[in-house]
């Protein structure tokens, strides 16, 4: 059992650049962590903000499988510090393993701690409940339901769409679990709206613009499952628009508004910036042309690899590129039977594509991968990329922003070490930190 510790150390003598913090981190993302009881939530009726299972399950099991975890849910987040490795504040995002020898418990005097092989680690802090989630709506919703935050209360996160037109194994992303975690939320009985009512939106906008008196809440990000159809009479671009026109109208200027969607068409594009967004993620999922093909077979037969990248430079040209931040999901490029079998090699291809996008002044950011194991390649590779990948991502990451003379992209909060926010990956804790910069 003490071989993951030795690993992790190993990794953070031999990448010194790194934040150790980063290592530690990428860790918990890519492997989840275990909670003991007194680690968890007494979910809305409590003091700790529990997971909101916002657009994805992040974790490493269905809810059956969970546990204690799945009646009385584990924090959104966690933060650690301090510890033997005199860790500075990282915020990560809880992705529930109970098999991970990573462990939050507290101790005797019930103060909550990270275990590893069984030894102490760091410090653990919990969010604590949020005045805006102890008010529901009108129809007697909850906030959370309806708008939950995350990234420590910076970022409002607005999945409006609950599912994904892509449906089947024909044309559902390989790694992404959207579809199964409505519907297994809805076969546990827990509130889940498909798709939100933008009356309900704004009022739990209206909530928490009163209750968060200290304006931590800084930015919301429009999202939701693809759409080729249309929803509600709506194609993509107006049905997620239409919400942040409506958001703009009655909060102008109060937060940075974001949307994911797909890479769409320039005119579709230019739809978006009139409804009043301001920074348009069309994510590239994974850089490789033929790995494109096999993960992301709806992106490939409606839209395709190459027309997907070129709508990503033309939106450079409404947005402008330093608002152009498309994801992609690291750690894929390794997923057996058809990923990359050496780091050396995957590393090679995902730097092949921050350079092809960096280079044009776009600065994509990425999502640490989490292997559901209900999705095809979850299934597969439960153990995920190795740790060794995510952390020369982060070393080929820097690089690469240094060397096209980009820094953090906005709407991310402040980077650096015991300054980042962003919970999903550490992209934003392993830059460094700047004197000012864009909220």
């Amino acid at each position: 059992m003490g071989s993951r510790t030795a690993l992790v150390e190993d990794l953070m003598e031999r990448f010194p650049g790194v934040p150790r913090e980063a290592v530690f981190k990428e860790d918990l993302l890519r492997g989840g962590v275990a909670f003991d009881p007194s680690a968890l939530s007494d979910n809305e009726g409590g003091e700790v903000k529990p997971k909101s299972y916002f657009i994805f399950s992040f974790d490493h099991g269905t809810l059956p499988e969970l546990g204690e975890a799945a009646l009385r849910r584990p924090p959104e987040e966690i933060i650690l510090t301090g510890g033997p490795y005199d860790l500075r504040r990282t915020v990560v995002s809880v992705r529930v393993n109970p098999a991970s020898p990573y462990r939050v418990a507290a101790n005797e005097e019930g103060v909550l701690g990270l275990y590893l092989d069984g030894k102490r680690i760091a410090d653990v802090g919990v969010p604590p409940m949020p005045e805006y989630y102890k008010h529901k709506l009108a129809n007697g919703k909850s906030v959370m339901e309806v708008a939950p935050t995350i990234q420590w209360g910076y970022l409002i996160y607005l999945t409006v769409f609950r599912v994904c037109q892509y449906f089947g194994a024909k044309e559902e992303c390989q790694y992404c679990d959207i579809n199964h975690n409505w519907r297994q939320h809805k076969a546990a009985g827990r509130p889940y709206t498909g798709v939100k009512d933008v009356e309900e939106v704004l009022e739990a906008l209206e909530i928490i613009d009163r209750y968060d008196t200290q304006k931590a809440s800084t930015a919301y990000t429009l999202t939701g499952g693809a759409i080729t159809k249309t929803v509600s009479g709506r194609d993509e671009a107006d049905f997620y628009g239409h919400y942040a026109k409506a958001i703009e109208e009655r909060f102008p200027g109060r937060w940075i508004g974001k949307v994911v969607a797909q890479a769409l068409p320039k005119d579709d594009v230019q739809r978006f910036k009139d409804y009043g967004v301001q920074i348009y993620h069309p994510n590239y999922e994974v850089w490789d042309e033929y790995l494109f093909k096999m993960y992301c077979p709806g992106k490939e037969r409606y839209v395709g690899r190459d027309e997907w990248h070129k709508r990503i430079l033309d939106s450079a040209e409404i947005f402008g590129a330093r608002n152009v931040i498309p994801n992609f999901v690291a750690g894929v490029e390794m997923a057996e039977p058809f990923g990359f079998k050496t780091v050396d090699e995957a590393i090679a291809s995902t730097t092949e594509g921050l350079r092809f996008f960096m280079s044009q002044g776009i600065t994509p950011r990425f999502t640490t991968w989490c292997p559901e194991p209900t999705t095809p390649l979850g299934k597969a590779n439960p153990q995920g990329a190795p740790l060794e990948y995510h952390i020369r991502l982060l070393q080929a990451y820097r690089r690469t922003m240094e060397e096209f003379g980009l820094s953090s992209p906005p709407g991310y909060g402040e980077p650096g070490a015991g300054r980042a926010v962003f919970s999903v990956s550490s992209f934003m804790d392993s830059l460094p930190a700047q004197e000012s910069v864009e909220a």
